[in-house]
């Protein structure tokens, strides 16, 4: 990879879940549970490629149905505990997990917030904007890796589930992919 990548130096990748990971819901609904959670095609491979690269991952997802009442916090870590078991048995693994379950507006996390980047640069004293890169499907995914001046790599994936702001999105990205598995595979590994 060339020293003028924005890539060249990632050692963190930061992920969104829900259209990156697993499949998008259609807009308006939730995964509330693990039987609603759906691995997107090769994202458990993706995942392990860039754990064998030595590379660190930690999803940041926003969860807003908590804020309204459609599912708790609990059920939340369920479905990651259950997607971590999940991917562990794919030989992949995520290191952290992140997530803010407030409404738009309410708080610093929501993304395109970075309260949850700055708590994992907290926890990962190794982690920076400068060595870490985000990959999500969303406007909000990218705003937040512009706002920490960390590269950012766009995921199309299904035009029919693309929230608004998509276009924005993919031309303030320093990169775009159809999935997690090409963002991998072209950028990454």
């Amino acid at each position: 990879m060339s020293a003028k990548s924005p890539f060249h130096n990632i050692d963190y990748v930061f992920l969104d879940r829900d259209g990156v990971i697993n499949q998008k819901p259609p807009e308006g609904e939730y995964i509330s549970c693990w039987d609603r959670f759906h691995f997107l095609p090769l994202a458990e491979a993706a995942i392990a490629g860039l754990n064998r690269s030595g590379r660190r991952i930690i999803v940041v997802t926003n969860q807003r149905g908590v804020a309204l009442g459609l599912y708790s916090e609990a059920g939340v870590q369920s479905v990651h505990i259950a997607m971590r078991h999940h991917l562990a048995a794919h030989g992949a693994r995520i290191d952290a997990v992140y997530y803010c379950p407030h409404d738009k507006n309410q708080c610093d996390c929501r993304k395109p917030g970075t309260a949850m980047f700055e708590q994992a640069f907290h926890d990962f004293p190794g982690a920076s904007a400068a060595n870490s890169v985000m990959i999500g499907d969303s406007l909000s995914d990218i705003e937040a890796a512009r706002r920490l001046h960390m590269p950012s790599i766009f995921i199309e994936g299904d035009p029919e589930k693309q929230k608004p702001g998509a276009e924005k999105a993919a031309l303030l990205a320093d990169a775009t992919a159809s999935s997690l598995a090409e963002a991998v595979r072209r950028y990454l590994i």
